[in-house]
């Protein structure tokens, strides 16, 4: 065998491999911005509405042993701010998150695979409004699993592999942190008046839901992903209501990840 011929076969086989690398083992650096609207009717009962910007990560691995099988890890850190209708107070925002889930995937054919499982996710943040004086502060924690399902299209464009993704994930069982009607962030942490401070949540007092539609479009010898992000938070717990309703377009880059 020539030398031309060994080079070009191993290019060949560095690009199989660059391409699968890219469909079942990837991270991916993303940044969203979009439109968010805010209730706590701890701090206000006033929605506030405003602008978000989140920065999220995800990483996505087959597992070697059961091929069937792959894991997702995601970490995600997000700033609110937000204004009420009269538009003479402000509330900040602020939340980092981290999630993991397992999911097991069927190829249906050549192009359309489908993947299910379950998530857990947790995450601690606060809402700060800049109007009030007596309770201007709220604090968020939260640990929640359900179940988490994908669908994956490849299919070619420019000439180039692509493919596009559609993620959705809902919290089934979990817990939260919440103060009680009434009561005040001294009587918690100064005094240790425990009152249904820490809260099971189940889809009939906190249902939610987080969507998420990418493509990734390959220009050259980069992969970058531009889509969707839903995430749609409610809760309504210690006679408190909550929610956070967030709309943002995603852009990142993709990088293949190598065992």
């Amino acid at each position: 065998m020539s030398y031309k011929k060994l080079f070009i076969g191993t290019l060949c086989t560095f690009c199989t491999l660059i391409a699968t690398a890219q469909e079942v083992n990837y991270k991916v650096d993303m940044v969203g911005i979009g439109s968010t609207n805010i209730l706590d009717t701890y701090i206000s009962p006033e929605k506030y509405s405003g602008t978000e910007l989140r920065i999220l990560t995800q990483s996505h691995r087959q597992w070697l042993k059961r091929p069937a099988w792959n894991s997702q890890t995601t970490f995600s850190i997000a700033f609110q701010h937000a204004a009420q209708r009269a538009d003479n107070s402000n509330e900040l925002g602020g939340l980092i998150s981290a999630g993991y889930a397992i999911r097991h995937g069927w190829q249906l054919n050549d192009s359309w695979r489908i993947e299910a499982g379950g998530q857990a996710e947790g995450g601690v943040g606060f809402l700060y409004n800049t109007r009030n004086s007596n309770n201007p502060a709220q604090a968020r924690a939260y640990l929640h699993i359900g179940p988490d399902v994908m669908s994956v299209w490849r299919f070619p464009l420019f000439r180039k592999q692509s493919f596009l993704r559609y993620e959705l994930s809902a919290p089934l069982l979990g817990l939260m942190f919440s103060p009680n009607y009434g009561q005040s962030y001294y009587e918690i942490f100064s005094r240790g008046n425990y009152d249904h401070n820490i809260v099971p949540t189940t889809p009939f007092c906190a249902p939610s839901l987080r969507q998420q539609l990418t493509l990734d479009v390959t220009v050259k010898r980069l992969t970058f992903r531009i889509g969707y992000l839903g995430d749609y938070q409610q809760a309504e717990v210690n006679k408190l209501k909550y929610h956070t309703y967030s709309h943002m377009l995603l852009i990142g880059l993709v990088r293949p990840l190598f065992r």
